[in-house]
């Protein structure tokens, strides 16, 4: 009993008589006194590990989604560039893409500032172009992803499939022509493939038509989906020949007669991004508009190859911009006078989204490491986009979860990340679809059809 006493008076010992005054207008100190005076050499011990515990601010450690430091790799110059473009986005795009996200616009104020920062086309060699890694590019796309979807999608519309379109099959006069403006962002490109009947079946099922004629080529048909085709100053164009049945490409410029966009609305995911239903009406193009090298689907499947690696890293940026805003959210909310971060079932959703993240992030640095390598197969690039893609939607939808109803508000971010995933999960080929490249390669059968 001694005992107990003198480390009860030791522990009064460090409150001074206004603290007391305060606390005994509050609770019965004789009454505490008493109850503590009955306790057990234990439970004393924990009741003033409790008091003396609580007096101490916590400092939570900082949120880093890097968690097995793949980043760590990246060259020093390369890891400047990304902080670089990681503090822009911070400063100039996420404080508006809510606003622009909830009233389906696109922010035109951003152009020049994205142009400032110099990584469109950032892979390519000449005309203006940095000549950078695939592994670098994929970085600059999680970047993107990590504070916006949307303005990802914009550029690696522009940067990935309508100037790689032209990169990889158009003349060397082409080639001058538009790529130099499209790297500064001067001209703006868009990519039209899918069609408002013909989604996955694009390889040999293309309604659109091209005809040779003696004043260029004739186009008609439809394209649905197309970003950036609102503006754009031109759009790659993929027809099948009704001479002989092969896929052949476009630049057809908006001026062109023949050529009309109607905005898509009404979309629940990446509403940032300006969505197009195209309209060719005896559309018609200038030989010199032809992309010479796309001569088959077989061309269209290189520059899809390539883009769709920078898609799995635009998923990675998804997720871990859900990741980062709950882990942040669960840190500050209080429940039961606690940090919900420190309940269990809490911890186990946060460590369930970090798993799959790191898993996504390792897997995307390995198919950029074979792209920069020249070892890049369409079935890498296919199983990153079903794998990184599958599991964002299960990392947003976690997300949304341990922040409760406020996981809907767009204030909070991660309901903007929860939508904009299903998009990402379906554009640049379904689930299915790059299930079955995959499935082809291992197996041997093709089951397309």
């Amino acid at each position: 009993m001694i005992k107990k006493l003198k480390n009860i008076i030791q522990l009064l010992r460090t409150v001074d008589l206004e603290q007391i005054e305060k606390l005994s207008q509050k609770v019965d100190l004789p009454a505490v006194m008493k109850a503590v005076s009955k306790m057990e050499d234990n439970q004393l011990k924990g009741l003033m590990k409790m008091l003396t515990s609580s007096s101490k601010k916590r400092e939570a450690p900082p949120i880093d989604a890097d968690f097995y430091a793949v980043e760590a790799k990246l060259s020093p110059e390369d890891r400047a560039l990304q902080l670089r473009i990681r503090t822009f986005l911070e400063t100039e795009i996420k404080p508006i893409v809510n606003k622009y996200w909830l009233h389906d616009e696109f922010p035109f104020e951003i152009i020049p500032k994205l142009a400032a920062l110099n990584v469109c086309g950032y892979v390519y060699e000449g005309y203006g172009c940095a000549g950078g890694s695939s592994l670098m590019d994929g970085i600059i796309a999680a970047e993107f992803g990590r504070i916006d979807p949307s303005i990802a999608t914009f550029l690696g519309v522009q940067s990935g499939l309508a100037m790689g379109s032209i990169y990889l099959c158009g003349s060397e006069e082409q080639k001058q022509e538009w790529l130099p403006k499209m790297q500064r962002l001067e001209k703006i490109g868009a990519f039209g493939l899918t069609e408002p009947e013909v989604g996955s079946a694009t390889a040999g099922g293309l309604t659109t038509t091209c005809k040779k004629t003696e004043a260029g080529w004739v186009l008609n048909g439809q394209k649905k989906w197309i970003g950036n085709s609102t503006f754009s100053d031109m759009t790659i164009i993929w027809a099948r020949d009704l001479e002989d049945g092969q896929v052949k490409g476009f630049i057809v410029r908006k001026e062109n007669p023949g050529f009309a966009v109607e905005k898509i609305k009404g979309k629940m995911a990446l509403r940032i991004v300006q969505n197009g239903l195209i309209t060719l009406t005896d559309c018609l193009v200038p030989e010199s508009d032809r992309l010479t090298g796309a001569n088959s689907f077989r061309d269209t499947a290189k520059v899809l190859q390539m883009t769709r690696a920078g898609v799995a890293w635009m998923a990675v940026g998804c997720a871990r911009g859900a990741y980062e805003n709950a882990l942040a959210y669960t840190l500050q909310r209080k429940q039961f006078g606690k940090p919900i971060a420190s309940f269990q079932l809490i911890q186990n959703h946060l460590v369930e989204m970090l798993s799959n993240l790191t898993a996504m992030q390792t897997l995307a640095f390995r198919l950029s490491e074979l792209q920069d390598e020249g070892k890049l197969k369409d079935e890498h690039a296919s199983l990153a986009k079903v794998f990184c893609t599958l599991r964002t939607r299960d990392i947003v939808s976690r997300a949304r979860e341990v922040m409760g109803g406020n996981g809907i508000l767009l204030e909070y971010n991660v309901a903007r990340f929860l939508a904009d995933a299903e998009a990402i999960y379906s554009y640049e080929g379904t689930k299915e679809i790059n299930s079955l490249i995959v499935g082809r390669s291992i197996t041997g059968f093709s089951a397309f059809v």
